[in-house]
C-alpha cells in the first residue's frame, strides 16, 4: 500500500478520497486553484499546493503543476477522481514517466475507450452487444446516408469524440437526415475539433443502466452489480440507483459478463463503468417478467455471449446494448457501496498498489436498496440555470460522509456553511445518497432527508429532487430517460407552501424573533414589562398589517388579536381567514397551527426575503419595506443583464442591429455549460458591453437595446 497519495482534484470526490486514505493511514496531498484557497478539499489533506488560477485550465488541468507537486512532497500515486484529467491518457503517460503511479487504468485502456467509434468496433470484436449502426471511419455524406436509411429510422446521429448532449441529433425520417448531419458536423468540430460521427438505431423509451467493474494488475476482472442512471436532464444524470429496479438474476449475469468482456479486452485494471442502453419495447417490464426489463417471449429464450451476431447476444426479452465505458471512479459509485459494504475507494489504492482483488466473483452480494440524488446549485425553474453565491444557510440532515453499514443516511460534500459556490467548476453542492432494505424504504428515507436539507443563499434543485422522487413514474419504477419530460407538469413552478402558511410561517418567526429580543433582562435580572414587543393593549383589538410578495406578486397580511399580544391571533390574507398560534420547538423551528392544520417550519432570513422550510416544500416570502423602496423608479428597460457570474463566448448581434423577441442575442458560459441570451422584446442593439472572453458577475449589463414603447 502506498504512503501518500496526491489527489489531482477538488470539492466532493477529493474530499471522499481523502477519507478512505485517512482510514487506511495513507497520507494525503491536495492541490488548489486561487478560487479554492480555502476549500474544504484542502483542509481535508496532509498538506496542499497552489498550482494556479481559479479557471480549470490554469489549474486542474495543467498536469505539469500537478506531477511537480506529487514529486516535491513525496506522493507515490496520483488519484485523479473523476472529471479534469481522470480520462487523460496523456496525464496518465506522463505519471509513468515520472514514476508515479496512475490511480486508474492503464493510458492504453483510456486511449481504447476514448472515442465512440473506435470503441465500439473493439465492442464488437468482443462479443459486447452493440446498438445496430454504422461505426467506420467513413464519413462521405452520402455514404452516411445510405447506412442510415439501412439502419431504419428513427436514428441518432452521435458525434464520435462527444459527450454531453453535444453533436448529437434524432432523426425520425429520411429527408431531414442531410440537415441534421451538416449541423451535428458543425457542433462537433466547434466543440471537440472533430467532425466524425457514427449513426446508430434511436432507441425509444431507453433505460441507462451501467454495470461496475473492476480488474487488477494480475487480470482478474469482477463486476460489483448495476446502477440505473435514467433519470436524467440535458443528458445529464439527476437520481442514481442500486440494484436496477426489475433486474432478474439471469439479466445482471449477461450484462455483468459483457461488462467484464468489454474490460477484459483493452486489459482494465482498476474501477470502471460500463454503460448500457436498455430497449423497453413491450412497456416497462416490472410486473415479474422472467426476461427483465422488456417483455420478451414466454419461453425467455437466451443466446449466449460471443454468437455469431453480436446485436443478438443477450436475453431475447431484455434487449440491452453497450453505448460506451467510463474509465474512472463515477459520481454515483455511493450507491454501489452501499448495497454491497465495499469501499470502492480503497479497492482502487490496493489494485493500484499491485494488490489482487479483495473479493471473488462469487462473494459479492446485494443487501437493500440505495438511491443518490445530486443536489446542484441551479434552478430547474428557470431552464436549470446555473446558480452561484454563498452558502448562508447548510442544513442537511443527519448523516455520515462515508458509511459501510447498510439503512443509513450519507451525504458526500466539498463544500462547508459560508463557502461560495464559484461559476469556475460544476454546479453540484453535495451528493446524498440513502439506503434501505427496500426500494420504498429508501424512497421514503430519501424524501424525508431532502425535506430536513436547507440551503439559502444560492438556488438548488433540492425541491425538485423531492418532486421527481415522488412523482408517479419514479414511484412506481417506470423509468427511462424521458421520465422528466414526461412528468412536466408535476415538477416544474410547484407550489407545494401556498401563501396562508408562508405568511403565516413568516408573522411566527417575527413575532417569535421580537418576543426573544424584548426578553432579554438586564445586568440585575429585571425584566422592564413595558419593553414587551407583543403589541398588547389595554382595550380594544389590534390589527397589524403586513406587505408581502410572494411568487410574484404583492399581497397585504391581517393579523388580528383581541388586545394585542401573540395569543387569539387571527390570520387573513384575502379571501383565507383562520387562527393561527405557533410555539418555537427544540431544534430552533416552530411549531405553526393555522386552522386545523398544523405544522412544523423552519424561517431563515436573509434581508427582506424569509426562506421558510416545511415537511411539504420549501418556498420563499418578501416583506415589502415600503421606505427602502420610496422613490425607487428605476426600469431595466432596454438592459440586458447577465443572470449568473461566468464568461462571455459570442454576440450574436451588433450594435444597430434590429432583433425580434427570443432572438439569440449572446452566448455565456458559466458551470462548463453554455446559455443563450435571448431578446425579451423586439427592439434595436444599442451597445455591447463587453468583448467575448470577458468575465462578468451576476447582473452585469451585457448590451443595451432600443425598446420601441
Amino acid at each position: 500500500m502506498f504512503t501518500k497519495i496526491l489527489i489531482a482534484n477538488r470539492g466532493e470526490i477529493a474530499c471522499r478520497v481523502a477519507a478512505t486514505a485517512a482510514r487506511l493511514a495513507v497520507k494525503t496531498v491536495a492541490v488548489y486553484s486561487d478560487a479554492d484557497a480555502h476549500a474544504k478539499h484542502v483542509a481535508a489533506c496532509d498538506e496542499a499546493v497552489h498550482i494556479g488560477g481559479s479557471a480549470p485550465k490554469d489549474s486542474y488541468l495543467r498536469w505539469e503543476r500537478i506531477i511537480e507537486a506529487a514529486k516535491a512532497t513525496g506522493a507515490q500515486a496520483i488519484h485523479p477522481g473523476y472529471g479534469f484529467l481522470s480520462e487523460n491518457e496523456e496525464f496518465a503517460n506522463a505519471c509513468a514517466a515520472a514514476g508515479l503511479v496512475f490511480i486508474g487504468p492503464p493510458a492504453s485502456a483510456i486511449q481504447a475507450m476514448g472515442l465512440k467509434a473506435e470503441s465500439k468496433q473493439l465492442m464488437e470484436k468482443a462479443g459486447v452487444p452493440l446498438v445496430p449502426g454504422y461505426h467506420a471511419a467513413d464519413q462521405d455524406p452520402a455514404l452516411l446516408q445510405r447506412e442510415a436509411d439501412r439502419i431504419g429510422y428513427p436514428v441518432l446521429i452521435k458525434a464520435s469524440a462527444g459527450g454531453g448532449g453535444k453533436g448529437m441529433r434524432a432523426v425520425d425520417k429520411a429527408q431531414d437526415f442531410a440537415d441534421a448531419l451538416a449541423s451535428c458536423k458543425r457542433e462537433a468540430i466547434n466543440s471537440f475539433g472533430d467532425d466524425a460521427v457514427l449513426i446508430e438505431k434511436y432507441v425509444q423509451r431507453p433505460r441507462h443502466i451501467e454495470i461496475q467493474v473492476f480488474g487488477d494488475t494480475l487480470g482478474n476482472y469482477v463486476y460489483l452489480f448495476e446502477r440505473d442512471c435514467s433519470v436524467q436532464r440535458r443528458h445529464q444524470k439527476v437520481l442514481e440507483e442500486a440494484p436496477a429496479p426489475g433486474m432478474t438474476p439471469a439479466l445482471r449475469a449477461q450484462m455483468g459478463q459483457a461488462a467484464v468482456e468489454a474490460a477484459r479486452a483493452v486489459n482494465y485494471v482498476g474501477a470502471g463503468t460500463v454503460e448500457f442502453i436498455v430497449e423497453q419495447p413491450g412497456g416497462y417490464g416490472l410486473e415479474g417478467a422472467d426476461e427483465g426489463f422488456a417483455a420478451g417471449p414466454p419461453q425467455g429464450e437466451t443466446a449466449p455471449l460471443g454468437g455469431s451476431d453480436p446485436t443478438q447476444r443477450q436475453s431475447v426479452g431484455a434487449r440491452f446494448y453497450f453505448m460506451e465505458m467510463n474509465t474512472r471512479l463515477q459520481v454515483e459509485h455511493p450507491v454501489t457501496e452501499a448495497i454491497t459494504g465495499l469501499d470502492l475507494v480503497e479497492w482502487q489504492l490496493r489494485v493500484a498498489s499491485g494488490e489482487p482483488l479483495p473479493l471473488r466473483q462469487d462473494q459479492l452480494q446485494i443487501h437493500g436498496h440505495a438511491i443518490e440524488a445530486r443536489i446542484c446549485a441551479e434552478n430547474p425553474d428557470n431552464n436549470f440555470l446555473p446558480a452561484t453565491g454563498s452558502l448562508h444557510v447548510y442544513g442537511l440532515p443527519p448523516h455520515v460522509t462515508f458509511e459501510r453499514a447498510p439503512q443509513g443516511v450519507r451525504v458526500d460534500s466539498g463544500v462547508r456553511e459560508g463557502d461560495a459556490i464559484s461559476p469556475f467548476y460544476d454546479s453540484m453542492v453535495a451528493k446524498l445518497i440513502v439506503h434501505g432494505a427496500t426500494r420504498e424504504e429508501a424512497l421514503a428515507r430519501l424524501d424525508a432527508a431532502l425535506a430536513q436539507t436547507h440551503i439559502v443563499g444560492l438556488a438548488t434543485n433540492v425541491q425538485f429532487l423531492r418532486h421527481v422522487t415522488t412523482s408517479a413514474s419514479f414511484v412506481a419504477a417506470q423509468l427511462d430517460t424521458a421520465l422528466i419530460p414526461r412528468e412536466a407538469a408535476a415538477l416544474f413552478n410547484q407550489d407545494k407552501v401556498g401563501l396562508p402558511l408562508a405568511a403565516a410561517a413568516l408573522i411566527a418567526h417575527t413575532l417569535q424573533a421580537g418576543e426573544r429580543l424584548a426578553a432579554q433582562p438586564d445586568a440585575r435580572g429585571w425584566q422592564d414589562p413595558w419593553a414587551q414587543r407583543d403589541g398588547w393593549k389595554s382595550h380594544g383589538a389590534q390589527v397589524r398589517s403586513f406587505a408581502v410578495e410572494y411568487a410574484g406578486e404583492a399581497h397585504t397580511v391581517l393579523l388580528r388579536s383581541p388586545r394585542g399580544g401573540a395569543t387569539g391571533l387571527q390570520l387573513n390574507v384575502g379571501a383565507f381567514t383562520a387562527d393561527l398560534a405557533f410555539a418555537p420547538t427544540a431544534d430552533g423551528g416552530l411549531d405553526v397551527q393555522l386552522g386545523a392544520q398544523r405544522q412544523r417550519v423552519r424561517v431563515y432570513r436573509k434581508g427582506e426575503v424569509a426562506h421558510v422550510f416545511t415537511a411539504q416544500g420549501a418556498t420563499q416570502i418578501i416583506v415589502i419595506d415600503a421606505l427602502a423602496h420610496a422613490g425607487d423608479t428605476q426600469s431595466e428597460g432596454g438592459r440586458l443583464t447577465a443572470p449568473m457570474p461566468g464568461k462571455v463566448v459570442s454576440f450574436a448581434v451588433k450594435a444597430g442591429d434590429v432583433v425580434k423577441k427570443g432572438q439569440a442575442l449572446a452566448v455565456m458560459e458559466a458551470m462548463k455549460m453554455e446559455h443563450t441570451i435571448a431578446a425579451p422584446a423586439d427592439g434595436t442593439v444599442a451597445e455591447l458591453m463587453f468583448a467575448p472572453g470577458d468575465q462578468v458577475t451576476e447582473g452585469s449589463e451585457l448590451l443595451r437595446m432600443a425598446v420601441p414603447a
